[in-house]
């Protein structure tokens, strides 16, 4: 049973579950018989890694595994914190350990990623020796973001945005909680898109709304007060819907169509429209693989590097650099022969049997390998005249050459079809000559 609301807490805070059955959403982390789940039912916690995107309930997790585990639960904050602040975590949990109630301790790290690799470190001993647990809360991959060595002492639990149903679920438990007055079917649906999985950005907005609402004496909160009030986005922006995805296809095909005027207005339009500059990034970083490609293979490093000076500058700043992508993207040959490619490769592979490995390509590291002729006969590229061994094989025996790749007459790939042909040219050539190796 909750404790009463307390009038001054964030409604995030009064809303916060206080066990694990009031917990909404990441059912397949939590649900019976999942693993989280198990490791709260074992009575033993262990350290972990929650990754997800924000308001997902990374840290409503760790406080319930402290509160099941009658732990002591400290909370570092790696955008803020330092070694000080582990350091005085460590002392504390010696402190709990030693007391006399021999408390357990666990160590919550927020946006672990943010600390580097020394901070890290400073908590591998302390894991491996039992004086805390460990959790930390990243929204980046850990397998990039987290030292490797602290990695293996985790486990990793990915958690996921929370569903359209979940959101409904916390905006009916507000209005139980008598948070906010009543709320009208069509404005349910807009904050819910709006929040877009993150049930701390669907809190937060209530709590804006509720306010507003007693201010003018309202009775039901409608979606046109909520348009009226949250602003021109919320009505423009339809995220998650028709008229989302129809902008983004706009931007792909004035991209893929050469024409940075209109790439740039789609691109601002949904800029305007409160669309994720970091998700704009994302589908930038694709166009180049799937439609620049190597007609100019410069394209995927200046939309990844858009995307890093993104993250370093922020908004409004940063969006420049989103800009200068997409002119460019547009303004550069095009290609989609790689995207082609890639496609007839994996239908190839689906359809085809399971061939074995040509012995003359196999490794042969061991004695016996030798032995069995693995890798006989290889022919080792570099010391060969222009560095290609003329007439050597390279695919399953009997298979045919595919011809996944077909490069097109613009940009960079017009040397690289010169390139192909000149190879293929040399390989038939060997494949005549009776004294070819």
């Amino acid at each position: 049973m909750k404790p009463p609301a307390v009038s001054h807490q964030p409604l995030a805070e009064r809303l916060r579950p206080r066990q694990l059955s009031e917990v909404i959403g990441q059912q397949h982390v939590l649900g019976s018989g999942m693993p989280l789940r198990l490791a709260f039912e074992s009575g033993r916690p262990h350290s972990c890694i929650l990754w997800g995107p924000p308001g997902v309930g990374k840290t409503t997790i760790a406080r319930l595994m402290a509160n099941a585990f009658d732990a002591q639960f400290i909370s570092i904050s790696a955008v803020l914190g330092g070694v000080k602040d582990i350091r005085e975590a460590v002392e504390r949990a010696e402190a709990a350990r030693g007391g006399l109630m021999q408390q357990r301790t666990i160590v919550f790290v927020d946006e672990v990623h943010r600390f580097n690799k020394s901070q890290q470190d400073a908590f591998l001993p302390h894991v491996e020796s039992g004086l805390f647990t460990f959790i930390g809360a990243t929204t980046e991959n850990p397998s990039f973001e987290v030292n490797s060595a602290l990695l293996s002492r985790a486990a990793v639990y990915v958690l996921q945005p929370l569903s359209a149903d979940d959101l409904k679920q916390i905006v009916a438990l507000a209005q139980s909680e008598q948070a906010l007055p009543a709320i009208e079917d069509m404005a349910v649906e807009r904050l819910v898109a709006y929040a877009d999985g993150d049930a701390r950005r669907l809190l937060n907005t209530l709590e804006t709304l509720s306010m507003a609402a007693a201010q003018e004496q309202l009775a039901e909160i409608t979606d046109a007060w909520v348009v009226r009030v949250l602003g021109e986005r919320m009505r423009r922006y339809d995220k998650g819907g028709e008229q989302f995805y129809d902008t983004i296809s706009a931007l792909h095909k004035s991209v893929r169509g050469s024409d940075p005027d209109a790439a740039l207005y789609w691109l601002v339009r949904m800029l305007d429209g409160g669309a994720d500059p970091r998700y704009m990034a994302r589908r930038l970083v694709r166009m180049a693989a799937e439609d620049v490609g190597l007609a100019d293979p410069r394209a995927l490093r200046l939309a990844l590097d858009a995307s890093e000076v993104y993250e370093r500058l922020g908004s409004p700043e940063g969006e420049l650099a989103l800009a200068e992508c997409v002119i460019y993207l547009a303004v550069t040959p095009k290609s989609n022969a790689v995207y082609k490619a890639y496609n007839a490769a994996r239908a190839h592979v689906q359809q085809d049997g399971t061939r074995p490995v040509p012995m003359h390509l196999r490794n042969a590291p061991t004695r016996l390998m030798k032995e069995l002729d693995y890798g006989k006969g290889y022919r080792y590229a570099h010391d060969e005249e222009g560095g290609f061994a003329a007439g050597e094989t390279y695919l399953p025996e009997g298979m045919a050459e595919p011809g996944f790749y077909r490069p097109v007459e613009r940009g960079l790939e017009i040397k690289i079809a010169q390139k192909l042909r000149d190879l293929r040219g040399r390989n038939a050539a060997a494949s005549a000559d009776p004294e070819n190796p």
